[in-house]
């Protein structure tokens, strides 16, 4: 009877504080879901492949009007010819860790189409698997630039625009790598734990404030893209980048259309993947055996060095 008396309480007390919660915060209106993409303005970082470039792709043939950046200038390019006939796209490229590119991004964005109702901030490198104190104080401010700081940098560049919309949406993407803890993974780990963090604090300060902004964090798992290759360090052990990349089950495609139904739905927290459902449930319910096998996992790597 005890038990029942203090579960009776605790539940109360509960009640009382998310009552009082509501009675602080301003009323809004139930989110319904983002119905069209159509003439919806669509910023996308990192578009010249992978899933920046799949995302284009599928909210072209939503009828979305794009604003696409990368840093490298032919991939950009190769995606904007691939886009389907008719297409109103403008193109930037430039580096997303410097401030001044990406504000002044916002700015021609704003020149050309007058507004912006979805930013997905996808621009994102990798390090290849280093212990932590093997990676250089210089790598470091680099991954942090780009994955992170192009990250806020677009963010704050586009939130004060997607504020005027009645419904918009700013989407970052994180990794599954945001959600625990990788062995030699600490540079990457660190910039999408850090995504996450930022995210998921915006997304609270807009719900409170009543704004019409969503902010989702996305976390893909293993997706078939060319990071892993393409990361710093992978020409020291092409072999074990290449089984890496056997792991890898979700095309780019398959990620940019959960992307995408998640963005209409309106989803705080976006996984893609199979995998990525693995990992988030075993990081959140069963953290001790995901450790144990990561860690298992590590001691097998340095036994066959």
């Amino acid at each position: 009877m005890q038990c029942v008396d203090f579960i009776r309480t605790a539940f109360a007390g509960i009640q009382r504080f998310l009552s009082d919660i509501r009675s602080a915060c301003p009323q809004t209106a139930v989110r319904k879901s983002m119905n069209s993409f159509i003439s919806k303005v669509v910023v996308i970082t990192g578009a010249g492949s992978g899933i920046g470039r799949a995302l284009a792709m599928a909210f072209a043939g939503q009828g979305a009007r794009l604003a696409l950046n990368d840093f490298n200038e032919q991939t950009l390019q190769e995606t904007v010819a691939a886009l389907p006939a008719g297409t109103e796209v403008f193109a930037a490229t430039f580096d997303v860790s410097k401030k001044e590119l990406m504000f002044q991004f916002a700015d021609d964005v704003l020149r050309k189409y007058g507004k912006v109702d979805v930013v997905i901030n996808n621009a994102g490198v990798a390090i290849a698997g280093f212990r932590t104190d093997e990676v250089s104080i210089e790598d470091y401010e680099w991954i942090m630039g780009i994955n992170l700081w192009g990250m806020i940098y677009g963010s704050l560049a586009f939130l004060p625009h997607l504020r005027k919309q009645q419904e918009s949406a700013l989407v970052n993407v994180s990794s599954i790598f945001g959600l625990h803890g990788i062995p030699v993974q600490a540079p990457y780990v660190t910039t999408k734990f850090a995504i996450r963090g930022f995210t998921e604090s915006l997304a609270l300060e807009e719900q409170v404030h009543g704004t019409g902004v969503t902010v989702s964090s996305v976390h893909p798992g293993g997706i078939k893209t060319n990071i892993a290759r393409a990361s710093k360090g992978a020409e020291v052990d092409p072999q074990a980048i290449a089984e890496f990349e056997k792991q890898f089950r979700t095309t780019p495609e398959r990620a940019a259309a959960i992307i995408l139904r998640g963005i209409r739905k309106k989803m705080s927290r976006i996984l893609v993947g199979t995998d990525a459902h693995i990992f988030h449930f075993a990081a959140h319910r069963m953290r001790f055996l995901l450790r144990y096998f990561l860690k298992l996992g590590l001691k097998k790597t340095v036994g066959k060095a």
